[in-house]
């Protein structure tokens, strides 16, 4: 792997099934052990419930409020500068509640790949 500077590419934004907006920012099989997405949520949107399998994500809040549903923690509200750590396997959604976009950096061990996202919002918990 070479040194590098890869700059946000806005352009570059996507709507994902999930419930929300992403760029990838860093994903790649040449560096398997990490990735960095950008994301989106409008105001009084939310995330579909939904897992990963064989990662570990962590969200960081650059950008707005939220109401964060992790597991079988209570509902937590985020702001910038949190950070939520979401195990293998953990049921996840996280809702805009405030009046802009709320914007995170979603950091996955390994790096996401779409084999290990699991759609479970109709799941009954």
């Amino acid at each position: 792997m070479d040194e590098k500077v890869i700059s946000q590419d806005i352009s570059k934004e996507f709507y994902f099934k999930e419930g929300c907006y992403i760029i990838e920012q860093y994903n790649s099989p040449e560096d398997p052990s990490l990735s960095i997405a950008r994301v989106r949520v409008e105001p009084g949107k939310k995330t579909r419930w939904h897992r990963l399998k064989d990662t570990i994500e962590r969200y960081y809040i650059l950008k707005g409020t939220g109401i964060m549903e992790v597991g079988a923690m209570p509902p937590k509200e985020v702001r910038p500068g949190d950070l939520v750590v979401i195990p293998p396997l953990c049921p996840q959604r996280i809702k805009n509640n405030g009046m802009e976009d709320l914007i995170f950096l979603a950091i996955c061990t390994p790096r996401f790949e779409s084999k290990n996202y699991e759609d479970i919002e109709d799941y009954a918990f």
